[in-house]
């Protein structure tokens, strides 16, 4: 049994290494950033990393080029979930363009300047977001999606911990894992920087699908916290709870520095420690 199990989001696998290997060295790294926010050992904090990446990139091809081609190789999918991505943000220099029409490079540049973040980085990282976002939602035979959706239900099932933390991508695995497995339960379910609500590319596509407008909370999950750092452009649209009304909490934060929506920042944040500290 461990107190917490974590869910990964996107940029996170490992070729060449063992899925047992990559959870075991990412959650200590996770442990240690969640400590560090508790102002706690490392040790103090136990945690079980479900690792879910491997389901994502099973047969499909290595991804080409660089940062700066990054956007140049994705599918008409990637592409596509990217445009409704920039919709949802509304940048005020793309609508004035018109939505959904300016290219998609000069789009991702935008975003950069709006959120005061290097271009070059974050062409590379939108890319790697879509990329993972499509391959679970839109995967042609749905295999990816069982398989990652499984993953993360079964180290939940096996640690049967008392709070699950999501981040990014993992949010969304983590929500339908929970919902096709309603025996499963948790006292708290922490997202961190979640784009389920991200329109058509994610919030139409969950399973189950929202209805009126409204996705539902797991119904084994005893508490449900959502947190968003203010600068975070993949945690749209926001408050989260107007599209998740069963959220009991839905905090922005400013976890300083935006590492391209990374998970450190978030982890080592005061609200996190806050919300977590009771749980242990």
């Amino acid at each position: 049994m461990s107190y917490i199990v974590a869910v990964h989001g996107v940029g996170n696998h490992t070729p060449g290494h063992s899925p047992e290997k990559i959870a075991a060295e990412r959650g200590a790294v996770w442990a240690a950033q969640l400590a560090a926010g508790l102002g706690a050992e490392p040790a103090a904090v136990d945690l079980a990393f479900a690792y879910y990446a491997h389901h994502l990139r099973a047969g499909a091809p290595t991804a080409q080029g660089g940062a700066d081609s990054a956007l140049d190789h994705l599918g008409p999918d990637e592409t596509r979930a990217i445009a409704q991505w920039v919709d949802a943000l509304a940048l005020p220099e793309a609508t004035a363009q018109g939505r959904l029409t300016v290219p998609l490079r000069a789009a991702v540049d935008l975003i950069a300047r709006r959120f005061s973040l290097d271009g070059r980085l974050t062409r590379l990282f939108v890319a790697t977001l879509f990329r993972e976002v499509t391959a679970y939602l839109n995967g042609p035979d749905e295999s990816a999606r069982t398989a990652a959706r499984e993953q993360v239900a079964s180290v939940i099932r096996t640690h049967q911990p008392r709070v699950v933390i999501a981040h990014s991508l993992g949010t969304v695995v983590t929500y339908e894992a929970l919902h096709a497995h309603p025996d499963l339960q948790v006292d708290l379910l922490l997202t961190l920087g979640s784009p389920l609500a991200l329109p058509h590319a994610v919030f139409q596509r969950l399973r189950p699908a929202p209805r009126d407008s409204e996705g539902t909370q797991p119904p084994g999950v005893g508490r449900w916290v959502n947190i968003a750092d203010h600068g975070d452009p993949v945690a749209v649209l926001r408050p989260l709870k107007t599209y998740f009304p069963g959220i009991d909490l839905d905090l922005v934060e400013s976890t300083g520095l935006f590492r391209f929506h990374g998970a450190a920042g978030y982890l080592g944040s005061a609200a996190t420690a806050a919300v977590v500290a009771p749980y242990l």
